[in-house]
């Protein structure tokens, strides 16, 4: 089922039908567990609408599905993604670190944005006025329950500073925080089964309406799999009302930097496609 948040309420598609509810306290209900079983029980109370008046209802407008959660992220979880770190920092000392954390136990992990540096679907994500290297990275972003179940997957972009990154890793908050650094949606799939190793993500950059950049991975090229890394993000840490991870891109367009007013549009199998356009701060 897929769970989305309205200007003006709450959207729930299943299989066969599709409910209109009121708004709901995403804190309180993205705190909870056993959230499919939850929503069946709520969406019987909801009003029952077309496909019609939900793409409508959709087209007025959506908000990021989630309430104060932070983000989290994983880093250099599929090998595109390793030799991409390597090459951009290898200047500065810092390959030997991807090269490593790659193969190792313990996955790279890092906070990744607020509620408040979230922007929504349609709304403009952000490139940095001190970056001369930017990127979207299109991530497969889990649900996490404040137990550390992942029951949820959703779309992400982790926007992505290279040249700051790239100059130094401990440059890595600077690179990766900062308002307007993320988006996530259109909504959010609730399940608890894990996706398909099958299950694509595409990403397509627009410039002046034309392909600039685009690309392909599926899920079958992560090293680590979701539970995984949501059992590492929980080891010391915990999260009253859930969390959201990022967990690390495939993709990553080779001699591109985004531009002011580019489009970027994220597409996972199941969940949908996140559209944002770009802005610079």
């Amino acid at each position: 089922m897929r769970l989305y948040k309205l200007t003006a309420g709450t959207l729930l598609e299943t299989d066969t039908e599709i409910f209109l509810g009121p708004e709901l306290d995403w804190d309180q209900l993205l705190g909870r567990e056993h959230l499919p079983k939850l929503l069946k029980s709520e969406a019987a109370h909801w009003e029952k609408i077309s496909e019609k008046e939900a793409e409508q209802l959709k087209s007025e407008g959506l908000l990021a599905p989630m309430g104060n959660q932070e983000i989290w992220a994983a880093g250099v979880t599929y090998y595109r993604s390793r030799t991409a770190r390597i090459e951009e920092s290898k200047d500065a000392g810092g390959a030997d670190f991807y090269d490593k954390v790659y193969v190792a136990d313990r996955p790279e992990l890092f906070f990744k944005a607020t509620a408040s540096r979230v922007s929504n679907p349609g709304e403009t994500v952000n490139i940095r006025k001190d970056s001369t290297w930017d990127v979207p990275e299109p991530e497969l972003t889990l649900l996490i329950s404040p137990s550390g179940k992942v029951q949820g997957f959703t779309v992400g972009n982790d926007m992505s500073s290279r040249s700051i990154e790239g100059e130094n890793p401990l440059y890595l908050p600077q690179a990766k925080v900062y308002q307007g650094c993320a988006s996530v949606g259109p909504c959010i799939l609730i399940q608890e089964e894990m996706l398909d190793d099958s299950t694509q993500i595409r990403l397509e950059i627009l410039r002046n309406g034309k392909t600039e950049a685009s690309g392909e991975t599926t899920l079958a090229q992560m090293k680590r799999k979701p539970q995984e890394l949501a059992d590492w993000l929980f080891r010391a840490n915990t999260f009253p009302i859930g969390c959201l991870m990022m967990t690390g891109t495939g993709i990553v367009p080779d001699n591109f930097t985004l531009q002011k007013g580019d489009l970027v549009k994220i597409t996972i199998d199941g969940i949908g496609t996140l559209e944002n356009k770009v802005g610079l701060i």
